[in-house]
């Protein structure tokens, strides 16, 4: 029994020595050794740690008491570096650049006392989502194969007011190499085209580096886009009104020569350079939709092939005198090719639209008509070179 006392006496002591070593006061570390030493230096950042919608264009900084900065560095959630400004003594830094719309972010700060003793500061938040967005709908789309005269052409969901910041967030390369030049149409319209007509297989990226570009006050871009697309053989028709025929060559080399009927000296067929920017197997063509009253409803037009947005077509004509193809024009503007009541494969306007592709050019030329307008569907080679490299907002012209 003794020597049971004296093991629990021990054993108290011992957890004693342990309580008193646990809970005494000074400046000594539990190990025995003393506290570290505590920097002088005492950081800020702002935004504070935790903060959400902080605004993209809010002030992003950081500032030191009692020392100075040695690093300091603001990353989005992919690890992309904002670079940012130093003071001339070091004791603040601030973001030299907006930032990205939704999107989270870190901010890490090291600092310095007189004495080398080191401070860090850690920050994580991130910004609104924008109130106020725009977008660019592009043609040709992404992976399509398109004829040597589709341009490249951005239609924006909003007016843009500041043209030369999002002309810079566009681009638009070939491979192999090509000069390729913007121009606006309005505000609302930016397209892009080489000098001539694309040589056959190009391959063409456009690059849409949007997001967050400010095109008008209050209005970001949200797109950080690639579109691919590959320029197949080239195909031409040309359409003589006077001699009323449409000569269709395929890499230069003429496959056929058709009959057709192009617009009556009241409504005459637009001359100049025109581009397939829609295939139809079969569409209605209602006179009311281009201003023209009642004249004519057509539910089962075949094969339709769009030239302009204000309704100009190559199509098939059943209902027509056959007479008058080759020999007159009679139509209402657009280019009629002989065909029948739910299209036929093997007449001259089922063979011109089994060979055709959005991209292709439709050349028309003759001795009354105006000329089209650039902007009027994808007409864009409608105006020469130096025309259109003046329309760039950066002055590339």
């Amino acid at each position: 029994m003794r020597a049971a006392v004296r093991l629990w006496t021990r054993r108290a002591a011992a957890l004693g020595l342990v309580l008193l070593a646990g809970c005494s006061g000074g400046d000594r570390a539990p190990d025995g050794d003393a506290a570290p030493p505590v920097s002088r230096a005492q950081l800020a950042v702002e935004p504070g740690d935790g903060a959400q919608d902080v605004p993209v264009d809010g002030r992003v900084a950081v500032s030191v008491t009692g020392g100075r900065l040695l690093t300091v560095r603001l990353a989005d959630d992919r690890g992309a570096a904002v670079p940012g400004t130093l003071t001339a003594d070091r004791t603040g830094w601030r973001a030299d650049h907006r930032l990205a719309t939704a999107t989270a972010y870190t901010l890490d700060a090291v600092a310095e006392d007189d004495a080398g003793l080191r401070a860090v500061q850690h920050a994580a938040f991130a910004t609104a989502a924008p109130e106020h967005t725009f977008v660019g709908f592009f043609a040709p789309e992404d992976g399509s194969t398109v004829g040597v005269g589709m341009p490249v052409a951005l239609r924006f969901s909003h007016p843009i007011a500041n043209r030369a910041a999002v002309e810079k967030a566009v681009a638009v390369t070939a491979d192999p190499p090509l000069e390729v030049a913007p121009h606006w149409f309005g505000d609302q319209r930016l397209d892009f085209r080489p000098r001539a007509y694309w040589p056959a297989g190009t391959r063409v990226t456009l690059l849409l580096r949007l997001k967050d570009v400010e095109g008008a006050p209050g209005y970001l871009g949200t797109q950080d886009k690639d579109v691919h697309f590959t320029v197949g053989r080239s195909l031409v028709a040309v359409v003589d009104l006077d001699a009323h025929t449409m000569t269709v060559r395929q890499d230069g080399r003429v496959l056929r020569t058709l009959p057709v009927s192009g617009g009556s000296p009241e409504h005459s067929t637009y001359l100049g350079t025109m581009v397939v920017s829609e295939r139809f197997e079969e569409t209605r063509m209602n006179s009311q939709t281009v201003g023209l009253g009642d004249e004519y409803d057509i539910k089962d037009v075949p094969h339709a092939l769009r030239l302009t947005a204000s309704g100009t077509f190559v199509h098939g004509n059943y209902w027509s005198d056959p007479a008058v193809f080759g020999a007159a024009n009679t139509s209402h503007g657009c280019i009629g090719l002989p065909d029948a009541k739910g299209g036929s494969d093997d007449s001259p306007a089922g063979w011109l639209y089994r060979r055709t592709i959005t991209g292709d050019v439709v050349e028309v030329r003759g001795s009354r008509g105006e000329r089209v307008a650039p902007d009027n569907g994808l007409s864009d080679w409608n105006l020469d070179w130096a025309h259109w490299t003046a329309g760039s907002a950066l002055g590339r012209g």
